[in-house]
This record gives structure tokens, C-alpha cells and sequence, in this order.
């Protein structure tokens, strides 16, 4: 005996599957379903929904772009002025401009000051009346950075002439023709900064 089975021998424990009718080959002449038209327009139409949601996305996205590089520029123009307000602001806060003023509204600087103390009430100093001489007004560290500016009377005034405290120059004459005092030897240099 061998000890292979054959093969060609039936198994009666197989049994023979039976194919439905429904279920069989279709001949290769056959013709088949066409797609329906439905799914076509719902695929197409899907898909330009999508282009145009993109292209309104993109266009919001760049006007928005635009708003903010506007708004970035006038921030930055509104910068410039403050700055330069500023500037203006610390010119006029200057001590010799408010030394000009004074002598352009007829005040004459003293040079022998007097100190009021207030704890007992003593007075420190010499009174002296102040004497309206040149060299009393003359400006011991001279500012560059006012030249220019124009002083108190010249706004209330409008522009005309009138002649100042002590100083020999008008008060609406251009920023070029008024006399500067040098600097005395051994004082400070004044600052020069734009």
C-alpha cells in the first residue's frame, strides 16, 4: 500500500456549490450602464465650488493684506509726527527760550538773585533791582536749536516788528537776522543734534 491517496478519486465530503441565475458572465458584446448624468453635474459642480470658495478666500485674504500695510504706513507717518511734535516740544521747553520770551515781553533777568526761605521766613541775598543792560540778558550758553522758533510776541503780534526787552534785535524779524551770542569762553557747548 501507498501511502498517498490518489487524486482522482471523488470526496463525498465535498459537495458541488450550485451558481445562482442572477449571478453570470456577461458576454464581452454586451453593452454596459452608462454613468448617470446626476453624479456628473453633482462632481463638476463640486468642484467649482471649491475654486470659487478658494478665489473668495485669496481676494479676502489680500484686501485684508492691503488694510493692514495701509494702516502699518499711517502708524508709521503718525510716528514721524509725534516725534517730530516732540521735538518741537522740548525746544520750546528749553530754558533760553523761555529766557527769549521773557525778554521779548519786557522782562530783564536779574543777576543778583534773591532766595526766600520758607521754613522761618529769612530772606537770603541782597534785593537789587534788576538793571536792563545787555550784558544782563545775554544768554551765558547760547541754544542753536531755538534759531527759528518764533517767540510769543511774534504769534500775538502777527507778524509785526516790535523791538525786544534788551536783546537790540526786532521780534518779527526772520530767524537769519537775529544776532546769536557766541559762547564765553569756558562755558558749556551747546548740543547739536536733528
Amino acid at each position: 500500500m501507498t501511502a498517498l491517496p490518489a487524486h482522482g478519486a471523488p470526496n463525498p465530503s465535498r459537495r458541488r456549490i450550485r451558481v445562482p441565475d442572477v449571478l453570470r458572465p456577461v458576454p464581452d458584446g454586451a453593452a454596459r450602464a452608462k454613468p448617470r448624468l446626476a453624479y456628473a453635474v453633482i462632481a463638476i459642480s463640486g468642484v467649482v465650488f471649491i475654486a470659487l470658495a478658494q478665489l473668495l478666500l485669496s481676494i479676502a485674504v489680500t484686501q485684508g493684506a492691503y488694510e493692514i500695510d495701509a494702516y502699518e504706513t499711517s502708524q508709521a507717518k503718525l510716528s514721524r509726527e509725534q516725534q517730530k511734535l516732540a521735538e518741537d516740544l522740548d525746544r520750546v521747553e528749553s530754558p533760553q527760550y523761555l529766557a527769549k520770551n521773557a525778554e521779548a515781553l519786557g522782562m530783564v533777568p536779574n543777576t543778583n538773585p534773591v532766595f526766600l526761605r520758607l521754613s522761618d521766613g529769612a530772606v537770603l541775598g541782597l534785593p537789587v533791582s534788576a538793571s536792563g543792560d545787555s550784558a544782563a540778558s545775554a544768554a551765558l550758553v547760547p541754544n542753536s536749536l531755538i534759531d527759528g522758533v518764533p517767540l510769543v510776541t511774534d504769534a500775538a503780534a502777527g507778524g509785526e516788528t516790535a523791538p525786544a526787552g534788551g536783546s537790540g534785535a526786532s521780534v518779527g524779524a526772520p530767524a537769519a537776522e537775529v544776532a546769536t551770542t557766541p559762547p564765553v569762553g569756558g562755558s558749556l557747548p551747546t548740543p547739536t543734534t536733528h
